[in-house]
């Protein structure tokens, strides 16, 4: 009977460390982060802006009659 549970408590351990030595998958990959629309876009937007400030600095800087 001694033996009986000597084997069966080796037995246990042995199967519980078996099973704690298998690899764990690995977390899921975060999402992407969203897209933004600035693409071509934001060159238009930039040679406006350029535009309107020569615009500005040569109204401003017109001599008045």
């Amino acid at each position: 009977m001694q033996k009986k549970n000597l084997l069966a408590s080796i037995l246990v351990f042995f199967v519980g460390f078996a099973s704690m030595a298998q690899d764990m998958p690995p977390p899921p990959a975060p999402p992407p982060p969203p897209g933004l629309p600035i693409d071509g876009g934001i060159v238009v937007l930039f040679i406006v802006a350029l535009g309107y400030g020569v615009y500005k600095s040569f109204k401003l800087n017109k001599p008045s009659n």
